[in-house]
């Protein structure tokens, strides 16, 4: 029987490198799609599917919850990050109509830096990748702002931002 600890450090393992999986799948349909119709179409397609995705999660994950009720949905959300939150650490602000996260690390963003993307098309997988958190967040009716990496941001991630609908 294996050790309970060698498995949970296995699996966490296997749990990053599918995220990086999943970068690698969105850095190639990137290419692709850029070549067949060009590089807006391209972003505006991934952005479409992917934001669809993120609404279909919120479906499920936040149907409990409503447009005032971000801190909560923030919660939950930190509740379920993959890994007990080790693969996406935050900085958590709370206030009692707001909650917001700095990022500050990404295995998608680490998979494309270490495929050698440069600093543009680095932007640009970050802006498609958080279009799962634009459908996710918006789907619950909450105020969601995220800015998403781009050159001069810093070592970190995306910055989001979630606020009751009704908040001054």
């Amino acid at each position: 029987m294996t050790d309970p600890a060698v498995r949970a450090e296995n699996l966490s393992q296997e749990l990053d490198f599918a995220f990086r999986n999943r970068a690698d799948l969105y850095r190639l349909f990137l290419d692709e799609l850029t070549a067949e119709l060009g590089a807006e179409r391209a972003e505006a397609i991934m952005i479409r599917t992917i934001e669809q995705r993120g609404r279909e999660v919120a479906a499920a994950a936040f149907a409990d919850f409503g447009p005032n009720d971000a801190p909560a949905i923030g919660e939950a959300f930190l509740a379920v990050s993959p890994d007990g939150g080790r693969m996406y650490p935050t900085d958590v602000e709370r206030s009692e109509h707001r909650i917001a996260f700095k990022v500050k690390r990404c295995p998608l963003k680490d998979a494309w830096v270490e495929a050698g993307v440069g600093e543009e098309k680095l932007a640009t997988l970050c802006r498609i990748a958080g279009a799962f958190d634009r459908g996710l967040f918006e789907a619950t009716g909450v105020r969601f702002d995220n800015v998403t990496w781009t050159p001069g941001h810093g070592s970190g991630c995306c910055h989001i931002a979630l606020t009751n609908r009704d908040a001054a």
